[in-house]
């Protein structure tokens, strides 16, 4: 029998994503190296390494932001108190690579706050786009990470103004079911307009369900760091499938592929196509012969540029 990849569409880079490399590129082309970067401007090795070579420089600290430079805001969006501290220095120019559909949920959280809502954020502790998000308010607001701490909320069961948001690269599955708990607890509980979880988010785990009907084993191309590429491998275990989480071919252990005779091949939505390219080859070489397309959904999402960056 022929070995073979089965190759998830969608895969790899989402709109958000693709935005926030080409601000730090533009604006390299435009000013000059170096351009500051608070955090990785998204979670990937290859892409952040390659960025360094052309002369993006980043940083955690506004104060490490020397005066007079440019700074760009990573695709996860920042707290309120970085924009303040970036603003209050003079540099020359401010570029903002957060993710459109993160600051359509900063607008909705700073839209309950004002009308005096408590706020539920569920999310994962420390991840810079929770950071980001709770940052937009001055308290009243409540992270969770599962359903046992829905049980730790000092919310009254009865509360009037109690909603929830969520950050965008979450497990569906999982959300889903901490979003039940928390409307069997909070009856009033208000709910997202539209889902928080991202269209690419939600695209690429549904590929994953499609593909572990018909592979023995999946890899996913992402860093260690990137939120979405976790969900992607978790998903695949989940579904009863040995699932890898790498960033380049090379870390593939030929221990993985004993037995196999499909692999299921996917890439979270910050790894760029060529260390999927780079994957096949090494998988090729190991006797993978055919590759085969799974088509789960067309993706046609483009964000505009800022002003400033524009051809």
């Amino acid at each position: 029998m022929m070995k073979k990849i089965i190759l998830a569409n969608p895969r790899g880079f989402c709109a958000g994503v693709d935005r926030a490399i080409t601000i730090v590129e533009k604006a390299l082309e435009k000013y000059g190296a170096p351009v500051y970067v608070r955090h990785e401007v998204v979670h990937n090795k290859y892409v952040v390494d390659g960025l360094k070579e052309r002369g993006a420089i980043f940083i955690e600290e506004i104060k490490d932001v020397p005066e007079g430079s440019i700074l760009i805001y990573s695709a996860h969006g920042v707290p309120l108190s970085v924009r303040h501290e970036a603003e209050a220095k003079s540099l020359t120019m401010i570029f903002d690579a957060t993710c459109p559909l993160v600051s359509k949920v900063h607008v909705e959280l700073k839209n309950l706050h004002r009308n005096q809502y408590q706020i539920i954020m569920i999310g994962h502790k420390g991840h810079p786009e929770v950071e980001g998000t709770m940052g937009q308010v001055n308290g009243g607001i409540h992270l969770i990470e599962n359903e046992a701490d829905v049980d730790t909320l000092p919310i009254p069961h009865y509360a009037e103004k109690i909603a929830v948001v969520t950050q965008t690269t979450l497990s569906v599955d999982e959300t889903k079911s901490i979003i039940a708990k928390l409307k069997s607890t909070y009856p009033n509980l208000r709910l997202p307009k539209n889902e928080d979880i991202c269209y690419a988010t939600q695209n690429r785990q549904d590929a994953v369900k499609e593909m572990a009907k018909v592979c023995d084993a999946i890899i996913v191309i992402g860093s260690k760091t990137s939120s979405n590429s976790n969900r992607l491998k978790e998903l695949g275990e989940n579904l009863g499938v040995k699932s890898y989480l790498i960033d380049f071919d090379y870390e593939i252990d030929s221990a993985w592929l004993t037995d196999v005779q499909s692999i299921g091949l996917t890439a979270g939505a910050s790894a760029p196509e060529v260390l999927v390219e780079g994957v096949i080859k090494k998988l090729q070489s190991h006797g993978f012969s055919s590759i085969e397309s799974l088509n789960v959904i067309e993706e046609h999402m483009i964000f505009a540029l800022p002003s400033g960056l524009r051809d």
